[in-house]
């Protein structure tokens, strides 16, 4: 059974460019574990908050995958385990929510 995440991302402060690009190339893998992005976007009103980080999400993404071998295949794959240098630096948080379409 298909599965569709939404995945929230903050970026570290000051990282914003970094995580787009860490994105970029992470996102282009999962095409090859049978997934698709479905969006992805970036928060017009993201704003940091000097005490608590920040308080909206950098980035939101609508990723659908096959089944639970595929994204455990994506959350393993080598090339995307290569790039998580990139990931420490520019990610300060992740959340990921299992979703279906309403209605």
């Amino acid at each position: 059974m298909a599965i569709t995440l939404c995945v929230l991302l903050w970026a570290v402060d000051g990282e914003a460019d970094t995580l787009e690009e860490y994105e970029t190339e992470v996102l282009a893998l999962v095409p090859r574990h049978g997934g698709r992005v479905l969006q992805r976007m970036s928060n017009v009103a993201h704003t940091d908050d000097a005490e608590h980080g920040a308080v909206q999400p950098t980035e939101v993404q609508l990723i659908e995958m096959p089944d639970e071998d595929a994204l455990a295949a994506y959350m393993a794959d080598p090339d995307r385990a290569a790039r998580s240098d990139l990931r420490a630096r520019a990610v300060a948080r992740t959340e990921i929510m299992r979703v279906r379409p309403v209605g």
